[in-house]
């Protein structure tokens, strides 16, 4: 039987359309895996999304480490993908990501409904398309990728 694991991009979300599809997927845990969890969009810096998520039932877990860092976040905003995907799987390879995505792989094990969180909306272009890809070796997973309504 195949694990659930979402992911979702909250770069063209309103809190509340961003929460309806949290809702509605079941989600129970939101894993922020941005290196900085802080955001110039109001709701969703790390105090106020968990805030936010606590008022509808879903916990949140901030994983850091599975974070991009900032020569991928420069790349990222650039819209280079693959220069993206390099310093990732080259930071993915860290004691310190490794030890993270086993956090990770815990939770979706215990049968939580996961749903991993970043910035970009599209999951292509997104560093935590390759955290699904680091996960799939370890347990079938059914993945979804969450998009939120403009609105």
């Amino acid at each position: 039987m195949s694990s659930f694991l979402a992911t979702i991009g909250y770069e063209a979300a309103s809190v509340p359309r961003f929460l309806d599809t949290l809702v509605a997927a079941r989600v129970d845990l939101l894993v922020d895996i941005r290196a900085v969890a802080s955001s110039r969009r109001p709701g969703f810096a790390k105090t106020a999304l968990a805030a936010n998520l606590a008022t509808v039932g879903i916990e949140y877990l901030h994983l850091r480490d599975l974070g991009t860092p900032a020569e991928g976040r420069k790349a990222a905003r650039a819209g280079d993908h693959a220069t993206l995907r390099q310093v990732f799987l080259g930071h993915l390879a860290t004691t310190a990501a490794q030890d993270a995505l086993d956090t990770l792989l815990d939770r979706i094990r215990a049968g939580r409904r996961v749903c991993l969180l970043c910035l970009e909306a599209l999951p292509e272009h997104c560093h935590r398309s390759l955290v699904v890809e680091a996960l799939a070796p370890h347990l079938p997973l059914d993945v979804t990728h969450l998009r939120v309504l403009a609105g």
